[in-house]
């Protein structure tokens, strides 16, 4: 438990520049959607429910559910997605604008 909350900690600070090279975060599904979720919502309520509306949203865009490794991937990898992020920063500041610019920028390839 404590080495997926570590996960989810790592996963969420990824888009903080890094001071040095760090190798690449190696994913593993092994992490069910319902603990991810549940680790993410101790973690920061805001991000889970970002977390909620995007995989709604990719659901109506790409007409499949998202997976857990796919949404860990899109909290990781690189700086974050960008959609995921903006989804984020809407849904902290409760912009539904926002929210439905950001679903609407949701890519479906590379999931």
């Amino acid at each position: 438990m404590r080495s997926l909350i570590a996960g989810l900690a790592v996963s969420l600070m990824a888009s903080v520049p890094a001071w040095a090279q760090e190798p690449p975060i190696e994913f593993r599904d092994d992490v069910s959607l319902d603990t991810y979720l549940a680790m993410l919502s101790r973690v920061s309520p805001v991000a889970r429910d970002a977390a909620d509306a995007y995989m709604a949203a990719f659901a109506r865009r790409c007409g499949r559910a998202l997976q857990s490794l796919e949404l860990r991937k899109a909290f990781a990898e690189g700086n974050g997605n960008p959609s995921l992020l903006a989804m984020i920063r809407a849904t902290a500041t409760k912009d539904a604008d926002a929210i439905q610019r950001a679903a609407a920028s949701i890519g479906c390839a590379g999931h």
